[in-house]
């Protein structure tokens, strides 16, 4: 029951209906990003994880509001589930001190030139953020979510991304 309940909680606060086309998740694993050192690191090093991927911005108020949750979450499901924080940022050193000032525990990312056309490759053709996305094992993106992301929303994905 509790399970049942879980996966019509993720499929409630999901953006993802039949209606909608499920972007694949190509783009992400092709992509090379600098981490907040400005080394480049290929996603393609996340592949075979449940992933969350958080596309976020220093200057939206909703990404930050979101990040204490992310940075619980990650603490709790560290070695299960890995988060990715993807930021529209220009340069690394922002993105260093903006995960630094929130306590970032989970790997970090300044898109750069690569951001926006990224995020809509993913499924956000809006452009909108923030933008999460729900990458089960297999690499298939499970959930979408544009807007702000709570502590629900990530216990019904950990129960859609860690079922086997």
């Amino acid at each position: 029951m509790k399970r049942r309940l879980s996966i019509l909680l993720f499929a409630l606060f999901s953006t993802l209906t039949a209606a909608d086309e499920v972007p694949s998740s190509a783009a992400l694993f092709a992509a090379t990003l600098s981490d907040a050192d400005d080394k480049q690191i290929a996603l393609s090093s996340f592949k075979g994880k449940p992933l969350i991927v958080n596309f976020w911005a220093r200057w939206c108020p909703p990404c930050r509001a979101e990040i204490p949750e992310f940075v619980k979450f990650r603490t709790a499901h560290k070695g299960q589930i890995e988060i990715l924080g993807i930021g529209i940022e220009d340069k690394a050193a922002p993105v260093k001190e903006f995960a630094k000032a929130y306590n970032i525990n989970y790997p970090i990312f300044a898109a750069k030139e690569q951001g926006i056309p990224l995020m809509k490759a993913l499924g956000n053709t809006r452009g909108g953020l923030p933008y999460t996305l729900f990458i089960n094992r297999n690499g298939e993106i499970v959930g979408k979510k544009l807007g702000l992301v709570s502590e629900s929303d990530l216990k019904a994905a950990a129960e859609l991304l860690l079922k086997k």
